[in-house]
């Protein structure tokens, strides 16, 4: 019985009872009315202790009764018995571990207590008898026959012996601990160690030491292995410690190591059978009378109220079982167990004291297994006759009864369990029950959704929602969110998906619900939490995702009206499109976005630059342009330029005026540049903690900005993006467009003008432009073009203008464009502008450079009036012909007839210039220009000019023309003979009949007379023999000149199918008549013929 406590407190809270075991009687398998035989045969005293877990033998039961001992199998079958002790011995104590089997127990003849260990795992080698018919079947001789006995001693301490009430082996069976009853602990150590280096001394053993001694009967030991519990600060948590419970106090003694002294841990004890050591908690488990403890080598650890008599206990997995001592029962016991049992008897009486109690003298136990972990009663019955043994194996708990009978307890598996508590609505019980058996997470999850569920049901959404954050990542939000998607329960909302960000597990909608829950309620503060706590704490490590999707944060901040909250996700992540984007579009901070995109970098600046150059030039143009002038020209970064005073303007635009004629918008790569909204009013703002400027206080001008500070270096740390890909943004900036161009030729390219312009002398002809070179290819090139080509366009485009001073400085700034030949600008697209603008200077500097004098005549000859009302008008139109005609005409000659043709083409023009006529004729005529035909037609054509105004000139021709033909007479006669005399002779040479005489008396080679033999040509030469060649007799002296006329026809023949060098020879001629006819001459122009043809 367990003592009863000194000191008797309030009385205990129920325990929840729940029925988590069903209760079956094991038959046997022969005969299912009765118990197993094995069981049923047992006679007394009988101790069962099953196989411990890690035990090389199987699952098994070992039964000592009377003076033998069996081991049963699962089904109760016996497997082996031998004999354990002499005569009328018997076993008080049985202990199996690592397959051997420890046995206390008295036999006759010895007043000390006697210790046996048998190796299990051995049989013992002896003969048996043979077979007879007093002797046992084969089958049963091998049952009988007995592991290997390795020790046999007795346990002797003292004169007097006492009985042995408890005992305790370690895992590893170092230690060995004996209790005995007058309360002395005996302690074997280095056990293991003894059985294996003395295997044959049956009774060696370590000596016992002493470790405790006292008055008081041991009733409980067990020992608590190290390395078990961590946290604990003492020196024995790192050793074995051993902790004895008496019948009024429970102490720890260490063991290894140099051991220590025993010490007292409570003043408190129990009965004998009521202390276990729980092995999985390593704490011992003492049941009192009002109350279950647990005890650890420090002291006194949790404490369960739980009142009622206990006889012994017993641990099985994490429950505890506890077996009341037999008592009648009766029908106003406390226990619930008991009134149902009683409740359960035919016949029943009250006694004196007006108590039911049944009719039966028969006694009962109660058996009452208690959860520690979820502190509940897992199951609660009675016993008739009481109960014998408590033990455990193959997965179950067996209660021996008083009456024989064996019981099987079957634990619930833990879906059936849980079912149980659903029912009852018990979920937070349910959890721990979960938890205690191994259940995974997902099931746990189910758990609190069931529980979230019915508190949602109840009304209480905060203790619902507490539940459902205990299901992510397990549970699908979308199943919470839908519930709670209310005005009213928004602020649970707000705390589930916190919680679902905080963890990683949202999406970017989810992202979206949660700043829609901040922006709704206009919480700020824990917007900002939400938002910059994140962010702060991603930074500290290094790799760590952001735990909402960023995009959406600040798509959802920026349309909420929450700007500085998306701007500060979008600066600290590098967002540079948002930031800007927000700033310009919707926060109107023009200042903050321009000093943003100077600390950007050249490369983000660019991009953004692009996107963005429009709008931040209509709301603040000069700072705009100073920027983009910095980033162009490669100095981005290199000075500090304080961004102007944002001044609003009633539309956001400037004051210039006039268009810009842009011919270089198709570089402009953006998709829907200008199709921005229109600039909003920029307003002044605090930017970085400091005050916006005053209306009256003046700004950085874009001189300031131009000119702020030197540059440290001259050469750009980077390659500077190109300016066209901005001239779009100036569309309506002119002024700040020719300003961004200029500043960037200068810096990038060292180009300037030169102003003021030189007046030209007449005399003077620009140099000439290669019109027909190909355009740039490269990118350098490219853009000088494109920006020269601009600024004489924005030029031109304020010539017209009202203003006297623009307009002069507009035309000397063009003028010095067309005559610096050092600047890249395109000539053709000049001229075009020119003419568009009607820029006369430029169109003649242009003509000039490009060698288009005709078509500088052309223009002053259209200037000249159409009818003579207009001939005041321009009057000296015809004074420019002429005096360009003076100055060009030595370069072009093809002038000369145009302007015959312009002076013969009205009254008026030739009664101004009758001398100047007659000195064209003479020039055209002199140079051979035009035929005096040719003259003669163009001064007929239309009547204006008379015979007598070329009289002279006509006199002179004629009279030349007669010479001429006299002079052509006799050289054509001339031809004529000596044509008949060559046709004569070489008639004579081919007359075979006509005898040729040869009178020649020298030889032509080497002077001498001639001799036969002697060789006479055609061509009158005559040769010794022995002086000409053997191989091919030629004549010497006409065969030098005969290869030269040969080579002249074959390279004539080679030269016809050559046209390029022909029509290369015509053009460069200045008489290309006389180059055909002399190719005719020479027989290029005739059939062709191979070279072996030619002679």
């Amino acid at each position: 019985m367990a003592a009863v406590s000194a000191a008797a407190g309030p009385s205990a809270p129920q325990w929840r009872s729940f029925t988590f075991f069903d209760a079956d009687d094991v038959k046997d398998n022969d005969d299912l009315a009765q118990s197993p035989r094995s069981i049923r045969t047992l006679t007394q005293p009988i101790i069962l202790t099953p196989t411990s877990p890690d035990s090389p033998l199987p699952p098994s039961l070992i039964v000592s009764s009377s003076n033998q001992i069996s081991i049963l199998d699962r089904h109760f079958n016996t497997e082996r018995t031998f004999k354990a002790w002499e005569n009328n011995g018997r076993a008080t104590a049985l202990l199996e571990a690592g397959g051997l089997l420890l046995a206390i127990g008295e036999e006759e003849g010895s007043r000390w207590p006697v210790l046996k260990i048998w190796d299990l795992t051995r049989e013992e080698k002896r003969k048996i008898p043979p077979k007879d018919s007093n002797n046992p079947t084969g089958r049963e001789r091998e049952r009988e026959r007995g592991p290997v006995l390795v020790r046999n001693t007795r346990i002797q301490h003292g004169q007097r012996p006492h009985p042995v009430s408890s005992i305790a082996l370690t895992s590893n069976l170092s230690h060995l601990a004996v209790g005995l009853g007058d309360g002395t602990v005996l302690l074997y150590r280095h056990l293991l160690q003894s059985l294996t280096t003395s295997p044959t001394s049956l009774n060696a053993l370590p000596k016992a030491r002493v470790i405790h001694e006292s008055n008081e009967p041991i009733t409980g030991l067990g020992f608590r292995e190290g390395g078990q519990e961590t946290g604990s600060a003492s020196a024995s948590s790192s050793g074995i410690a051993l902790l004895i419970v008496t019948t009024n106090r429970i102490l720890s003694a260490p063991v290894s190591g140099k051991g220590g002294e025993t010490r007292t841990i409570d003043e408190l004890g129990c009965g004998l059978g009521c202390a276990v050591m729980d092995w999985n908690r390593k704490e011992m488990i003492v049941a009192r009378d009002e109350a279950i403890y647990l005890y650890n080598a420090e002291g006194r650890g949790a404490c369960y109220a739980y009142e009622g008599p206990k006889s012994s206990i017993a641990i099985y997995r994490h429950n505890l079982i506890i077996i009341s001592p037999p008592f009648y029962p009766s029908a106003n016991s406390a226990s619930a167990t008991v009134r149902h049992y009683v409740s359960k008897t035919s016949t029943t009486t009250t006694n004196s004291d007006g108590v039911t109690i049944p009719t039966s003298t028969s006694d009962i136990s109660k058996v009452t297994i208690f959860d520690l972990q979820n502190k509940l009663v897992s199951y609660s019955g009675t016993y008739r006759e009481g109960v014998r043994e408590v033990f455990c194996q193959w997965g179950g708990i067996f209660v021996y009864g008083g009456n024989g009978k064996l019981t099987r307890l079957s634990e619930h598996n833990a879906s059936a369990k849980l079912d149980v508590l659903y029912r009852r609505n018990l979920f937070t019980l349910a959890i721990s029950l979960a938890r205690s058996q191994g259940m995974g997470e997902s099931g746990i999850a189910d758990i609190h959704r069931r529980y979230g569920d019915y508190l949602y049901s109840k009304g209480d959404f905060d203790g619902a929602m507490g539940q459902f954050v205990k299901t992510l990542g397990n549970l699908q939000p979308s199943y919470v969110i839908r519930k709670f998607l209310d005005a009213q329960r928004i602020h649970n909302l707000t705390t589930y998906l916190q919680e679902l960000h905080s963890r990683g597990l949202a999406n970017p909608d989810h992202t979206t619900l949660l700043l829609n829950c901040y922006t709704k309620t206009s919480d700020r503060a824990r917007l900002d939490s939400f938002i910059k706590t994140e962010a702060r704490r991603s930074d500290v490590s290094g790799d760590e995702e952001l735990p909402f999707d960023l995009d959406t944060a600040i798509r959802v901040c920026r349309q909420a009206g929450f700007y500085e909250h998306a701007t500060y996700l979008a600066k600290k992540f590098g967002r540079h499109e948002e930031y800007l984007r927000i700033q310009i579009e919707d926060a109107s901070e023009i200042g903050e976005a321009l000093r943003y995109l100077r600390n950007l970098g050249p490369e983000a600046c660019e991009e953004n630059m692009v996107r963005y150059g429009r709008t931040l030039l209509n709301a603040e143009p000069e700072a705009t342009t100073s920027l983009l002038i910095d980033l162009c020209s490669g100095d981005l970064g290199k000075k500090k330029v304080t961004t102007p005073a944002l001044e609003a303007k009633p539309n956001g635009t400037t004051t210039s005026t006039g268009p810009a004629m842009l011919s270089y918008l198709g570089y402009n790569r953006v998709t829907g540049l200008f199709t921005s909204d229109s600039p909003s009013t920029a307003q002044p703002a605090q930017v970085d903690g400091q005050s916006p400027r005053a209306n009256g206080e003046k700004g950085d001008g874009m001189n300031g900005s131009l000119d702020a500070g030197p540059i440290i270096d001259d050469k750009p740390n980077y390659i500077p993006p190109s300016p066209r890909q901005y001239f779009a943004h100036f569309v309506d900036h002119q002024e700040l467009f020719i300003t961004f161009l200029e500043s960037v030729a200068v810096a990038l390219w060292n180009q300037t003008l030169t102003l003021p312009i030189s007046e030209t002398k007449s005399t003077v002809i620009s140099p000439l432009r290669n019109i027909d070179a190909p355009p740039p290819d490269d990118a350098v090139g490219i853009d000088q073009r494109a920006v020269w080509n601009t600024l004489l366009e924005l030029y031109l485009a304020s010539i017209h203008s009202s203003d006297a001073n623009l307009v002069k400085a507009s035309t000397d700034k063009a003028l010095a464009v067309i005559q610096d030949d050092s600047l890249p600008y395109d000539p053709m697209h000049a001229l075009i502008l020119c003419s568009t603008s009607e820029f006369e200077d430029g169109m003649i500097k242009l003509w000039e450079q490009m060698g288009m004098y005709e078509d500088i005549i052309r223009y002053y000859i259209q200037q000249t009036p159409s009818t003579p009302s207009q001939t005041n008008v321009n009057s000296n139109s015809s004074e420019k012909v002429l005096r360009h005609l003076d100055l060009y005409g030595p370069k072009d000659l093809g002038l000369y007839p145009l302007v015959l043709g312009y002076l013969t083409s009205s009254p008026a023009i030739l009664s101004k210039h009758p001398k100047d006529l007659v000195k064209i004729i003479n020039k055209i005529d002199e140079e051979r220009i035009m035929p005096p035909l040719a003259i003669v037609q163009l001064l007929s054509r239309n009547g204006v000019a008379s015979v007598g105004n070329v009289k002279e000139w006509l006199r002179g021709k004629v009279e030349e023309n007669k010479d001429q033909i006299e002079s052509d007479k006799h050289l054509v006669e001339s031809y004529r003979s000596e044509t008949s005399t060559k046709k004569k002779a070489i008639q004579d040479l081919s007359n075979v009949d006509q005898p040729e005489v040869f009178q020649v008396t020298r030889c032509a080679a080497c002077g001498g007379q001639l001799d036969l033999p002697s060789v006479h040509f055609m061509c009158k030469h005559s040769y010794h023999q022995r002086c000409l060649s053997d191989s091919e007799p030629e004549c010497i002296l006409c065969a030098r000149q005969h290869s030269v006329i040969r080579e002249l026809r074959r390279n004539q023949t080679r030269l016809a199918d050559r046209h390029d060098l022909f029509i290369d020879e015509v053009k460069e001629s200045e008489d290309g008549f006389e180059l055909v006819a002399g190719a005719f001459g020479r027989g290029l122009m005739g059939k062709e013929r191979e070279l072996s043809d030619v002679v």
